[in-house]
């Protein structure tokens, strides 16, 4: 609400008013309307709406990539959604240093390729990682060697076939990595005045610390522009019960493998003695031959088993299981 004039206010508007020293012409409303401005260059085709998304989307491949490196890299890694905007790709060229390690994906069905920018110190950490160093980065830059390429881009083929689970509630991706580019002039797959969204992430790979910027031009998008809602988002989003966990569960701890080993017996002999064993010596041990013996998993004492043969190996036949919490 407007400040209310006092009446000594409104005697001294009234006054100048007769007096002429303010016209009344000026408080008229004129009645135009107000005309926002509109850079034609920079058209608004991502709205806020649509970059939240995309974060949300990329928070899911950003824990993906935290889980699956390590893997790789025998490392730990962090990875961190940190800004999401939308630029006229010549901002994001020109943004490029050389060299630079930029990977071009298509992004199949959509049309068109999205681009990976990934900082220059996080490839040089990445080959000396692969090759057995302790994952630093070079004190100098220089142009990658064709060897350090092909190391790299294994790694690029890793983090682009994690793009496709993200993406599962907007579209089904076939992502493909299509070639890495050192040289940012040719990596002109949409128009310069064209609109894109970068999505930054920050990666750190032990102490070495780096962005990766993900680009993803209108055109790629603009199949599934309307999908690119938080509302559409959480309502396709597929809800598992916990029935479903525990069948996934069982399955992966049915293929894991564990150790198993039998034990003979035990013995006890004086160093002196292990130091003149050879070939053809004996060693008394606790058991006998009528005996079952230890069967454990791992560490655990879980069967007995008697000694016997199958084909012409070695084996154990399962006599008693030891059933304890």
């Amino acid at each position: 609400m407007g400040d209310v004039l006092s009446q000594s206010e409104i005697d001294n508007l009234l006054a100048a008013l007769s007096s002429g020293e303010l016209d009344a012409e000026e408080f008229k409303d004129s009645g135009e309307k107000q005309v926002k401005n509109y850079d034609f260059h920079r058209p608004s085709k991502f709205s806020k709406e649509h970059l939240r998304t995309l974060e949300i989307i990329f928070e899911h491949y950003a824990r993906l990539l935290s889980t699956h490196l390590p893997a790789y890299l025998r490392k730990n890694v962090q990875v961190e959604v940190i800004n999401s905007e939308a630029v006229v790709y010549q901002e994001f060229t020109n943004a490029l240093s050389n060299p630079v390690l930029l990977g071009i994906i298509d992004f199949a069905p959509l049309e068109g390729n999205i681009i990976i920018d990934l900082a220059e110190n996080i490839g040089y950490a990445i080959v000396d990682r692969m090759l057995g160093g302790n994952g630093r980065p070079l004190e100098k830059s220089r142009d990658f060697s064709e060897i350090e390429l092909v190391i790299i881009e294994r790694i690029f083929n890793v983090i682009t076939n994690l793009l496709a689970e993200p993406w599962e509630n907007v579209v089904k991706l076939h992502p493909r990595l299509v070639r890495i580019e050192t040289n940012s002039q040719f990596a002109q797959i949409i128009s310069p005045s064209d609109m894109a969204s970068i999505i930054t992430l920050n990666i750190k790979i032990g102490n070495v610390e780096g962005l990766m910027n993900v680009c993803l031009p209108y055109s790629c998008l603009e199949s599934v522009i309307d999908k690119l809602n938080t509302k559409y988002w959480y309502s396709t989003m597929q809800v598992m019960d916990d029935t479903d966990y525990q069948d996934l569960i069982e399955v992966a701890i049915a293929k894991a493998r564990i150790p198993l080993r039998v034990q003979l017996g035990k013995s006890t002999i004086s160093l002196n003695d292990f130091i003149g064993l050879q070939k053809g010596d004996i060693i008394k041990l606790d058991k006998k031959v009528e005996e079952p013996l230890d069967v454990f998993v791992g560490n655990i004492k879980k069967f007995t088993a008697l000694p016997g043969s199958s084909s012409e190996s070695y084996a154990v036949k399962v006599s008693t299981v030891i059933r304890e919490e």
